[in-house]
């Protein structure tokens, strides 16, 4: 194998599939990248076992082939080389040298049929928009848990419907669910599918790079989703598992509304925070007539206490959150409009949605806390 690729198209690339290696693994091949080289195009393929990605970049192809490279050792060397073609060539005993004008690599190769065979992509189920995805990705991830004991709770549900799609996440103390009315191509039924929380990562990079207007397509086999979004593919394995009832806790009655704007709420209690435990985390609102006062108190530290002007008109209310399940939230829908709590009493859960002029139907539920 032999050719030639622009930096700046490679590196692209390389930077794409550096979350899906894996770094500390018993399986060294692992810790490789497939490089194939054929007609005007380089594909470069990793895997962790759980995850595997593909994508590809222009290529001046020399002689076909394919060869195996150390990941991070290459990704290292491309990044430290000027802006100027760069020519790889696989050597005797798979090594592999990486030459950039007067720059020259030899790096320690593997054997290209050691390296796991990816599965072929089946038929798509459905084609839906990019940036919506990410969007629905973005505004729930924070929200799985990071317990592995709680398999079906390790990743999101994504439903998919012809006129919709939707995704939820929860860790059990709070639940983040998202929807954007949007026509779903290739779905005539509800399409149901459990995504684990790596692989939204990897996902959400690869979507944020596809460029305005783009589209991905998704399906699966018997044990592995697919995404594909031009020359670049995501493979996961599917969590297996029900995902819980969400819709039984989500509020039905929280009629005491508090209405902010996002920048002042969100600056006021990442101040209160700094003096709050460290290990509860907790904050405590106060809510009377057109008032919030946030309050947090540890005692090791001192305490802390901020007065915030709120449009709010019902009976008084005291409640106590987790401050970073709050800013997680606040963090997602940016600060340039307003946020909107639904409360009930202190010991209900608490109800967040973004204001009226967010495309997306998005509600956040968050466990109280006594405090």
């Amino acid at each position: 194998m032999e050719f030639s690729t622009q930096k700046s198209e490679l590196l692209r690339e390389l930077d794409l599939v550096q979350g899906v290696v894996e770094r500390k693994t018993t399986i060294p091949i692992l810790s490789n990248l497939l490089l194939e080289a054929a007609g005007s195009v380089l594909r470069i393929s990793a895997t962790d076992m759980e995850l595997g990605i593909r994508c590809a970049c222009p290529a001046k192809v020399k002689t076909d082939g394919a060869g195996t490279v150390p990941a991070k050792r290459l990704l290292d060397i491309v990044r430290s080389l000027p802006e100027a073609e760069i020519r790889v060539k696989v050597l005797e005993n798979q090594w592999v040298q990486v030459t950039c004008e007067r720059s020259s690599f030899k790096l320690v190769g593997m054997a290209k049929e050691n390296f796991p065979v990816l599965p072929p992509v089946p038929k798509p189920l459905a084609t839906l928009p990019a940036n919506i995805l990410a969007t629905v990705i973005d505004r729930t991830i924070f929200a799985i848990s990071n317990e592995e004991t709680r398999y079906t709770l390790n990743g999101a549900l994504l439903l998919l419907k012809p006129e919709s799609v939707s995704m939820v996440a929860t860790d059990g103390h709070r639940l983040a669910l998202i929807e954007r009315q949007v026509g779903v191509q290739g779905v005539t039924n509800e399409l149901r599918i459990l995504i684990p929380k790596k692989a939204m990562g990897e996902l959400k990079t690869l979507l944020v790079g596809g460029g305005e207007g783009s589209q991905v397509e998704f399906s699966k086999d018997e044990g592995h989703l697919f995404f594909s979004l031009g020359e670049r593919l995501l493979i996961s394995r599917m969590l297996t598992g029900q995902f819980p009832n969400y819709e039984a806790v989500l509020p039905k009655e929280n009629s005491r509304i508090v209405e902010l704007d996002t920048q002042p709420i969100t600056a006021a209690i990442r101040r209160v925070a700094l003096l709050a435990d460290e290990r509860s985390r907790a904050i405590r609102i106060q809510l009377d007539k057109d008032r919030m006062e946030i309050f947090s108190q540890s005692g090791e530290y001192g305490e802390a206490n901020e007065v915030l002007d709120a449009h709010y008109q019902s009976d008084p209310l005291q409640i106590g959150f987790n401050y970073q399940y709050l800013l997680d939230f606040l963090n997602v829908v940016g600060n340039g409009g307003k946020v909107r709590m639904e409360l009930k009493d202190e010991q209900s859960a608490g109800q967040f949605r973004p204001g009226e002029d967010d495309p997306y139907r998005y509600r956040y539920v968050v466990m109280p806390m006594r405090v």
